[in-house]
């Protein structure tokens, strides 16, 4: 797979990265089965040999059993943490943590992120994480408490770099004005059905800032890959404009759809999901499609469900 640099880092990635969010098969811990987790393994290798380099985890993700999960996935495969980047976030803390009446909310405190990110990195068994990310904007951040929550990370070798997830660009441009180095990614949910970030200021912010835009739910929650279902008729004109083209590349609605995204000139970083690993596979292919501008435009305007001012 071809690669690209995270800008304001010294890691490589390749094009599209690999999201072990339903690796466990379920978000419920003790739902997991020796059959769920021998999937997930499967998963988790079949993106490693396809050629992903980029893994993206978060701690909430089957309350950590994900990350669990794939430190078992090192342990077997030892020579892989040599070779992938490792991404996971906090921040987000759900009803009853840490007691029963806790509410959920956002957490962006010192002691919440430094706690989360050395539990992280037991659950993995690794020393360090590429990327650690703040997961949702925590409306109580206060800016200096997490540049001195980072740099202790950093410091400590805990952490080489750092990125954000679901922020809007004032969110990250107060977050940066209080750091000693650069955010490198931004994780956000941008796809054909979602083309805020196009409008809104947040991929502009990465290309100005030289920020990674991370895609989660490229393909919109499933809706635009082979299989998917929808019963709103501007999202079924979108689908059978992505037919109509990818019939034409010869290529699934999948790769198409991530395609589309690979071609923005920000360089995103789509997310690929699914635990079958004929999808996984398949999703690798996107990275081979130039897509032509005005087939590019073309699927725009079918995703807008309107024509351009």
């Amino acid at each position: 797979m071809k690669t690209q640099p995270i800008t304001h880092s010294g890691l490589v990635s390749t094009r599209l990265s690999y999201g072990c969010m339903r690796i466990t098969g379920t978000w419920n811990p003790q739902e997991i089965t020796p059959e769920r987790e021998a999937n997930g393994k499967k998963a988790v290798l079949a993106a490693y040999e396809t050629g992903y380099s980029l893994f993206d985890h978060a701690d909430i993700y089957a309350q950590g059993a994900c990350e669990e999960l794939f430190g078992k996935v090192l342990k077997d495969v030892p020579s892989m943490r040599k070779e992938i980047i490792i991404a996971t976030k906090c921040g987000i803390r759900f009803n009853g943590d840490p007691n029963p009446n806790s509410p959920h909310r956002y957490d962006f405190s010192h002691n919440h992120i430094i706690e989360s990110c050395e539990k992280s990195l037991q659950r993995m068994g690794i020393e360090t994480i590429d990327i650690y990310q703040l997961h949702r904007p925590d409306l109580l951040m206060d800016p200096e408490e997490v540049a001195l929550a980072f740099s202790q990370l950093h410091q400590a070798g805990k952490v080489k770099y750092f990125g954000v997830s679901n922020f809007l660009p004032s969110f990250v441009t107060a977050l940066q004005s209080k750091l000693r180095f650069r955010l490198v990614v931004n994780q956000v949910e941008i796809h054909l059905g979602r083309l805020a970030p196009f409008y809104d200021g947040t991929l502009d912010q990465c290309i100005a800032e030289g920020i990674t835009p991370l895609s989660w739910s490229p393909l919109g929650g499933g809706f635009l890959g082979e299989g998917g279902k929808t019963e709103d008729p501007k999202r079924l004109k979108l689908i059978e404009t992505l037919d109509a083209i990818a019939k034409q590349y010869g290529i699934s609605r999948t790769v198409l759809s991530l395609a589309w995204l690979l071609k923005h000139p920000s360089h995103i970083i789509p997310i690929v999901g699914s635990a079958n690993p004929e999808h996984i596979r398949d999703a690798a292919k996107a990275d081979d499609v130039e897509l032509d501008r005005e087939d590019w435009y073309r699927i725009l305007v079918a995703a807008r469900g309107e024509g351009l001012p």
